[in-house]
């Protein structure tokens, strides 16, 4: 409340004016208010005249129908909530762009609180966002409620059928947390991505589970079967060895590729911090080779060299490991940069781990799998699932070749 000092007539004393600023704020906003539940109410009668062909009482051979009442509606604007009186016509339907438009307004805000918390966005600053919006905050319970209207679509989505062949696919998986009874667990989130035989990746699939051992990834793997996952030749992937056995029962003719990027890490982790650089180099020396012999003919220099170096715990991993990362090449030369590692799909997982930073521990599995499963969604509708990623007319020059020969 501000004082304003004032002085009348040629008295000396000064009149004190008080001036309520809430009080004049909240009038400000009637009026406001008023005058838009005014404007709209007028656009409704306006278009209720126009669909009957004559204005209310009027006598008019163009008339087609008459009114018959009006019902109440709220509405949310800027402005705050007004009530329309919607006309009632006695034959017509009364079908306004204003309401059209109320309720296209709605879904959208519906969508956005959907999108916004899927984004990994955090209830509260929803609540926010919606108050700096619309005018209106909107509750956690009510985005909670919107939330399950759109989990039937991502449940959809990721029990789609699998169209086509797609010889390359990588698998990962993710550790999120969940909080149960005041104890926080890990739980598995498991991902496919293909690339397709026109050479555009695709987000095969994506599920909970338990822990990735051998039957979470036998389940995962049944489950893209099941849904039409065909002519896969290379699946792409970090050495799990419950993956692997998995793959060997559900995928037994395709080849397996063994990331080069985590190869070097745990040759790395036997390394001393000071022969980090040099040993990398020569580990990048294999897979520089013009094909799969000479790779193998200079691991087995490579070994030698790390041990005259006193490095034989290094050369033990490489020698034991190394055949599993050459599996690459016996695709075209032109694919090899994005064969022998996961990069690709380890970005989507920087990218869900950022997302998914903000909401902290889950409430369940199912939770968390929305919301990884609503950002590859979103992710596969980008140009990352627009654009083409591989050539695979090499592809298919290359198994031609093979086969007349």
């Amino acid at each position: 409340m501000d004082t304003v000092r004032t002085e009348e007539g040629t008295g000396t004393f000064p009149k004190l004016v008080t001036i309520d600023e809430g009080r004049i704020k909240s009038h400000v906003d009637q009026v406001v208010r008023e005058s838009v539940e005014q404007t709209l109410n007028g656009l409704l009668d306006a278009e209720a005249d126009r669909l009957c062909g004559a204005s209310r009482y009027e006598r008019s051979a163009e008339r087609v129908d008459t009114r018959a009442g009006h019902y109440s509606r709220s509405l949310e604007t800027a402005a705050g909530r007004v009530e329309l009186q919607v006309p009632r016509l006695r034959t017509l339907p009364f079908e306004t762009g204003i309401i059209e438009r109320y309720r296209r307004r709605q879904a959208s805000v519906e969508e956005a609180l959907v999108e916004m918390y899927l984004a990994g966005v955090s209830v509260r600053r929803v609540e926010d966002i919606t108050e700096a919006l619309w005018g209106t905050k909107v509750s956690a319970s009510t985005v909670s409620d919107l939330n399950q209207k759109i989990y039937a679509t991502i449940e959809a989505w990721r029990n789609r059928a699998i169209e086509g062949e797609h010889p390359f696919v990588y698998l990962d998986g993710i550790w999120l947390k969940r909080s149960w009874g005041g104890e926080v667990k890990n739980i598995a989130v498991l991902v496919a991505i293909g690339v397709n035989g026109e050479g555009h990746r695709e987000i095969l699939g994506v599920c909970e589970g338990a822990k990735e051992d051998a039957e979470s990834w036998r389940q995962f793997l049944r489950h893209l079967k099941q849904r039409g996952l065909t002519g896969v030749r290379l699946v792409v992937s970090d050495k799990c060895l419950g993956l692997i056995e998995a793959l060997g029962e559900c995928f037994p003719e395709a080849s397996w590729q063994r990331c080069v990027v985590h190869y070097y890490r745990n040759v790395m982790s036997v390394v001393p911090r000071g022969r980090i650089k040099e040993v990398v180099a020569m580990l990048k020396a294999i897979h520089a080779q013009e094909d799969r012999v000479a790779a193998a003919a200079k691991a087995v220099q490579v070994c030698a060299k790390l041990e005259t170096l006193k490095l034989g715990q290094a050369a033990e991993v490489v020698r034991r490991g190394v055949a599993e990362t050459l599996s690459y090449m016996a695709f075209p030369r032109e694919h090899w940069t994005r064969l022998r590692t996961n990069n690709v799909l380890e970005r989507l997982m920087r990218e869900i781990r950022r997302r998914t930073r903000v909401v902290g521990n889950f409430p369940d599995g199912r939770s968390a799998l929305m919301l990884v499963a609503a950002r590859l969604r979103h992710v596969a509708g980008t140009k990352w699932g627009n654009r083409r990623y591989l050539d695979m007319d090499r592809l298919n020059e290359l198994e031609q070749v093979a086969a007349s020969t």
